[in-house]
Formats: structure tokens, sequence, C-alpha cells
């Protein structure tokens, strides 16, 4: 390898050695961390949380930079078509796997077009209602819901809480329309407001609202339990069998990042992670850490593109029109 090396041209020398050099003084100047979702949600919070625990680690800050619009593919697209220096990564949700089939398209290919740095966190979601609502569980629910039908509407925010909110009520027999939210935080807002019936969320975005008492946590979406809401019973106590759902967040780049650099901003970011500071702030956020390496979330990625195709195949998810 060095005698191949030693027989390009001096100016590929130079570039060659230039990128190493780069990829060890990581970062050389402020790092854009692309969310491409609302300011306001689970996802923002995490962003601005990690962001400010990099910030004494780091010779410069991690800005956080809103991207919102179509279900995350704006801001996606950006950071795929962005320059593969380190100095612009993007914070994802699960459903930027499952975009692919819920959405009718897209300018990229969730999988191959990025780079996965680290997988962050288990989203654990559930089912918020306002306590204004004539229902405090969610057998009263799907019971009011069947005697008004297309009433109940259900909040999402992206694809896999578009999914929970029509596989609920497929599976339990009733018309519950879904309704689109850009953000936990909006939709949030509307479910304490009465505006809005039930919604699927993050715990992230649930739990500032939970001391209120406005708002009613009615199930969540795992086969067990959240320890952020212990009495909250899941979907399948309820008697739905088999509805165990989960979303997670993470961390990736513009395609074809040099593995030195993965390695290093992985590093820094598990250090983060692995801080008891930080992650008894992420207690205090409602936040689940599951900090994995790039190959972790790389598995995580492939396995559910597995998943979704499959439900996909049965009817389960239907692209929007």
């Amino acid at each position: 390898m060095l005698h191949r090396r030693a027989l390009l041209p001096a100016p590929f020398m130079a570039a060659y050695f230039g990128r190493a050099q780069a990829q060890l003084g990581w970062p050389q100047r402020p790092v854009r961390l692309i969310v491409p979702y609302a300011a306001g949600g689970g996802t923002d919070i995490l962003a601005r949380a990690m962001a400010e625990a990099l910030r004494p680690l780091l010779p410069h800050p991690v800005v956080v930079e809103n991207r919102p619009g179509a279900a995350g593919v704006v801001g996606s697209d950006a950071v795929a078509r962005a320059e593969a220096d380190g100095h612009t990564l993007l914070m994802v949700v699960s459903t930027h796997v499952m975009n692919r089939y819920h959405l009718p398209s897209l300018p990229f290919d969730p999988i191959r077009d990025f780079t996965p740095i680290a997988m962050l966190t288990r989203n654990t979601m559930v089912l918020a209602a306002g306590a204004v609502q004539p229902f405090d569980s969610l057998p009263a629910m799907l019971a009011y819901a069947r005697g008004n039908p297309g009433r109940v509407g259900t909040g999402s925010t992206e694809a896999l809480t578009s999914f929970l909110g029509q596989e609920l009520a497929r599976r339990a027999g009733v018309e519950m329309p879904d309704v689109p939210y850009r953000s936990g935080g909006q939709l949030m807002n509307d479910i304490v407001a009465g505006h809005l019936p039930v919604g699927w969320t993050s715990t992230v975005s649930a739990t500032p609202h939970i001391p209120t008492g406005r708002v009613r946590i009615l199930a969540v979406s795992t086969a067990s339990r959240t320890p952020y809401f212990p009495d909250v019973p899941t979907v399948q106590e309820t008697g739905i069998v088999d509805f165990d759902f989960a979303g997670w967040v993470a961390l990736l780049a513009p395609p074809r990042l040099a593995e030195a650099l993965v390695a290093r901003i992985g590093a820094v970011v598990e250090r983060v992670f692995g801080d008891q500071t930080f992650r008894q702030r992420l207690v205090t956020l409602g936040v689940e850490a599951d900090f994995r390496s790039a190959d972790g979330l790389r598995a995580v990625m492939e396995r559910e593109d597995r998943i979704w195709a499959a439900a996909a195949r049965a009817g389960h998810i239907q692209p929007q029109r």
C-alpha cells in the first residue's frame, strides 16, 4: 500500500495526507447537526442536549439546524448531498428507513446514501390524550371511537406514529383518521388544548406535559411497559396481541465518510452517552439511551428495512397519495 501511494503524483499525495490530517483534527470548524423535523419535538430536544454536552469535548461547537419538511426528507436530502468531511451530520428517527414504503418517492436511498455513525436512543411511543376527553383508558377510547366513527382523529408526526395509529384502528376494527403534525411539540400542544383527541408520540414529547395534569397516557407501543410511565399498560395488555413497536434516534453522515472519521465522531458521541450526568439528564427528559456503534446501527436499519418491506407487501403500509 505504501509503495502504491509513493507512485501517486505529488498533488494526489498532498490531497491524501491532507484528508488524513483533517480527520485527525476533526472538527476544524463548527459542525452542523441537521434535525429534519420542526423545533420542539423529541428529536430536537435530544439534539440540543447532545450538542451542549459535546461543547467541552470539541474545539468547535455543534450547531443544531432544523430543516423540517416532507416527513424528514428535506433535511435528510440536504445531508445526503453534503460534503463527507464530518462537518455536516444528521439526526433522524427510525422512520428515516420506513419512509421509502410510506412516501410515494424519495430522492435518496435511506440506507445506501448515508453513513451510519451511531444509534443513540430507543423510543417507546405513547398514546396521549387530553384530560378533557370523555375517556381515560385505551378500551374506553376504542369504545368511544366505535360509537363515533371517524370523529376520533389520531395525531402523528411521521411514518411510524402514523402506522401505529392506523394499525391500532385496523386491529381494533374502528375508524380513526390520521391527523399529521410537523412535530411532537405541536401535536402535544393541540392535545393539551383539547383540539386533538389522541396522538402517538415519544416519551420525550409527552413527559413535560404530565405535571400539568392536562394529559393522560393511555398505552405504550412496546411489549413491555416503559419505566417512564410504569403504571400505563401496553397495547397488548388490553387484548390486541403482537402489538410491539418502538422507534429509535440515530446519527448519520453523508455517504462515503472515511472510516477513521466515523470512528472519531462515534467515539466522542459515545463518551457523552457514557457520562452519568448526561444520562441522568436523558432520564429527566424521558429519553431511553441505547447507544450502538456504526455497525450496530447499520444492522438495525437493514433489519427494519426487511420488516417494513414485508408490512408493505401485506398492505399494512399504504403509500401516501
